[in-house]
């Protein structure tokens, strides 16, 4: 998949009511909100252990796969519920939160 095929898939998530899952090589189902997407980035606010902290995270779409993500459906109660939400895999662990 091209960068702006991905950016594309990317960009319809921009919602602070709606959540990804993201994979890293060494953690899984992560939750995140999806910030700002261009042409060459994402950005991502991925949920920690500790309830108000947020790791803000930026990647460059040559990183990253996109795909769905069947177990989990959307939030957002002012549209119609969907079935699935948007994955990103990506090719690296995850950072250290400082």
């Amino acid at each position: 998949m091209e960068s702006s095929e991905k950016a594309a898939s990317i960009r319809q998530w921009i919602n602070p009511e709606e959540r990804v899952t993201v994979d890293f090589e060494n953690e899984h189902d992560l939750n995140a909100e999806v910030i700002e997407c261009d042409g060459q980035t994402v950005t991502l606010l991925l949920e920690t252990a500790f309830p108000h902290y947020k790791q803000h995270l930026t990647l460059p779409l040559s990183m990253i796969s996109v795909g769905e993500d069947k177990s989990h459906y959307t939030r957002d109660p002012d549209k119609p519920v969907q079935y699935g939400r948007l994955r990103i895999t990506v090719h690296e662990a995850r950072p250290q939160a400082v």
